[in-house]
């Protein structure tokens, strides 16, 4: 009788351990799940993010057409908005251009916007232009855009030379053609605010008007 008792009292043991064995079990698999899941939302998180800023990189950026030196002061930027990129606003674009001109300090850089929020005014400097219909003389107001829209081709002059009211070359301030030469070359970068940038480095293979930097 005492021996069946003993028997009795290991299987119930051995059933004591298995359910132990079972809750463990479950509890691994329900940290196992929670690490999934988390993991699983931050890779979305991350991918979503991802394609929200590549979809803003894309979708305001511009693309260069061409870049021509226009005098010894400025050169005539050729461009258009990049595939996919939506209506720019011209005060919304930025262009810098920096250079090393021993005349002037050494390394100058130069900045300005794509317009001034005036097409009204006379000046063609700091506005941009239909390619079809460039500002030829800069007394003429009333052609210059305030947007940049998608699929058409546009210009807007840079001026390189910083110059003072007294016409005197601005240090600091200074790419112009007079004194860079040829084999010099300019870093040339556009940036849309909220969007992307665009750079090209510009080679100057002569320094005479109609020139081509790209």
């Amino acid at each position: 009788m005492m021996k069946r008792n003993n028997e009795e009292n290991e299987i119930g043991s051995i059933g004591i351990g298995a359910m132990i064995v079972f809750i463990a079990l479950i509890l691994v698999a329900a940290v196992a799940s929670a690490v999934i899941i988390q993991t699983g939302e931050k890779l979305q998180q991350n991918a979503q993010q991802t394609g929200q800023d590549t979809e803003r990189e894309l979708g305001g950026k511009i693309t260069i057409n061409s870049v021509l030196i226009k005098d010894v002061t400025s050169m005539r930027l050729s461009f258009e908005s990049a595939p996919g990129s939506g209506v720019l606003g011209t005060e919304n674009i930025a262009w810098q251009v920096s250079c090393s001109n021993a005349n002037s300090g050494g390394y100058n850089f130069i900045a300005d916007v794509f317009g001034d929020n005036d097409v009204a005014d006379a000046t063609r400097i700091g506005d941009t232009f239909f390619a079809s219909d460039p500002d030829s003389d800069g007394l003429t107001p009333g052609n210059s855009v305030a947007t940049i829209d998608p699929g058409a081709a546009y210009v807007v002059d840079i001026v390189l030379d910083g110059l003072g009211a007294d016409g005197i070359d601005t240090a600091g301030r200074d790419c112009g053609f007079d004194d860079l030469t040829v084999n010099d070359q300019m870093t040339l970068w556009i940036h849309v605010e909220g969007g992307g940038s665009t750079y090209e480095t510009l080679y100057i293979s002569s320094t005479s008007p109609g020139t081509a930097l790209i």
